[in-house]
């Protein structure tokens, strides 16, 4: 398979593709429009159009356990399309950009708190991080203003590739303590916003910062001794990219 469109072109919001795999519940396709599950971000949902106009509701999407292939779960019910069936698989673009916007914020909450990251979660439009930052207590109107003043400079997001060996010699770039950048292809994926952040990340982001729109810091919990938990959200509707 090439490189997965939704790396090279996370703005994809259909494609034209072919059924290389239809059985135990699961689809795939010879291109990889949909994210899959995994780093916290979950899988994008959609549909597939068939050549009759039909439509198969896609409800997830995962790795297969090598995290080779990606996998379409189709919605409970749905009849799997026959192999070698051409076919236009299109995004919940909406739920997509919600996710977008909100990953990227994540990586700016990780920049105003610069602490190892234990855990996280990209919802919709929203988010959590966990912090290994001991007794400090933090403020969630700084915070919220430190967020909102990145936003502001607008900086780009961009991606680039660097290779194993070199991540191995620069850890610091690695922010999280229990998730562990794949590693094994020999090259590791990083997403830089210029000036302001620089780690390896293999999930859909913005291409700009303001795309993010305001954050909220909605709650700041205590999760253990060493842990806090910090939420945001997005409270404004974005424009669909």
């Amino acid at each position: 398979m090439t490189e997965p469109l939704f790396r090279t072109d996370p703005y994809a919001r259909q494609a034209a593709a072919r059924v290389v795999e239809a059985a135990s519940g699961r689809v795939v396709l010879d291109i990889a429009l949909f994210y899959p599950r995994g780093g916290g971000q979950p899988g994008d949902r959609g549909e597939l159009i068939l050549a009759d106009g039909a439509a198969i509701a896609v409800a997830d999407t995962v790795y297969d356990p090598d995290r080779a292939t990606m996998l379409l779960v189709p919605a409970e019910g749905a009849v799997l399309p026959p192999l070698g069936e051409a076919v236009t698989a299109r995004l919940d673009w909406p739920l997509r950009y919600a996710r977008m916007r909100a990953h990227t914020a994540l990586h700016l909450l990780s920049v105003a708190l610069p602490y190892p990251v234990t855990g996280g979660s990209v919802g919709e439009a929203e988010g959590r991080l966990d912090f290994d930052s001991g007794e400090m207590a933090f403020d969630r109107a700084e915070i919220e203003a430190r967020l909102n003043a990145m936003v502001g400079a607008d900086a780009a997001v961009t991606t680039r590739w660097i290779t194993d060996a070199e991540l191995e010699a620069n850890p610091g770039l690695v922010k999280t303590m229990k998730v562990k950048p794949p590693m094994g292809t020999g090259r590791v994926r990083l997403v830089e916003i210029a000036g302001l952040d620089l780690q390896p990340c293999g999930g859909t982001h913005v291409a700009r910062l303001s795309e993010i729109g305001r954050i909220e810091v909605t709650g700041i919990e205590k999760k253990g001794k060493q842990n806090r938990r910090v939420r945001i959200r997005l409270p404004d509707p974005a424009a669909a990219g």
